[in-house]
């Protein structure tokens, strides 16, 4: 396991307005794709927060949520044979800023994908505010399915609240150290996603709040063993490889290198073969 804090969490992660005055104004909540708050961050609200990847554990499926439309739901209902991978993302739906960001960055590397949510793969934003309501992971859900701008009925995105029991034991699961702030009535926490395969393990992280696409759709191939994508994706998988302390997918100079042998030795093969071929159905030149 590999602990992702110290430099990392000073600069991706974001209390939004921590007031250490009496005097301090409130913050409304920030539109979809807002960046126009500053934060104010200070060493007592960040002790212990951070994420530790669990790299292969699996989440908690009987862990019971609610899913927008108030039904009580388990997280194994996602998750099982011929289930798809899941998007994942650990967020409160009242966050002023970075809560926001994640999620706009996550819909922002999905949407130029040919693979279609609910289609190909799912997308789960669980709640870390246990007073967090159905009615508002509908507003966020709906939000979101428009943001997401494709067609079809948003069946691919879940937005759950649970208790702080279910919450926490994902949370764990996924090593997502967060805690709540009783001066602001914020949480802290850090900013990331996660890809999960049908069968619940987790796969592979991404930090920050902006999110390579084809990052993303490499771990989706990768979390369904190749039953998603095509050859170009293979290809893509032979030359590049996840590096869990970057969170993200990096060139393998000796993969390439071998490819790019193998390319032209097939290159030349056909080459010789044409040109034989060629040869053959020329006509016999009689003296």
């Amino acid at each position: 396991m590999r602990s992702i804090v110290a430099s990392w969490v000073g600069s991706a992660l974001v209390v939004t307005t921590l007031a250490t005055s009496a005097s301090a104004a409130a913050i409304a909540p920030a539109p979809l794709g807002s960046f126009d708050q500053q934060a104010s961050v200070t060493p007592g609200p960040l002790e212990g927060v951070g994420i530790e990847q669990h790299l292969g554990q699996s989440l908690p499926l009987d862990a019971v949520f609610r899913d927008d439309q108030g039904k009580e739901v388990r997280l194994g209902d996602y998750f099982g044979p011929g289930k798809k991978p899941v998007v994942l993302a650990l967020a409160y739906f009242e966050c002023p800023m970075l809560c926001t960001l994640v999620l706009n960055g996550m819909v922002k590397s999905i949407r130029p994908m040919s693979f279609t949510a609910g289609s190909e793969y799912d997308v789960i934003a669980i709640s870390i505010d246990p007073k967090d309501t159905p009615e508002l992971a509908r507003e966020k859900k709906a939000a979101y399915i428009e943001s997401y701008a494709r067609k079809g009925d948003g069946s691919g995105f879940h937005f759950l609240t649970g208790d702080e029991k279910s919450i926490r034991r994902v949370a764990d699961a996924v090593g997502f150290k967060y805690r709540y702030v009783p001066e602001s009535g914020e949480f802290a926490h850090a900013a990331s996603i996660y890809i999960v395969t049908p069968l619940g393990l987790l796969s592979r992280y991404f930090f920050g709040v902006e999110f390579s696409t084809r990052d993303l759709r490499l771990a989706l191939v990768e979390a369904t063993e190749g039953k998603i994508g095509g050859l170009v994706d293979q290809l893509m998988l032979f030359c590049y490889r996840y590096d869990p302390a970057a969170g993200k997918y990096s060139a393998q100079a000796m993969a390439v290198v071998r490819l790019g042998g193998l390319m032209t030795a097939l290159s030349l093969a056909a080459f010789i073969g044409l040109s034989q071929w060629r040869e053959a159905r020329r006509p016999s030149i009689r003296s």
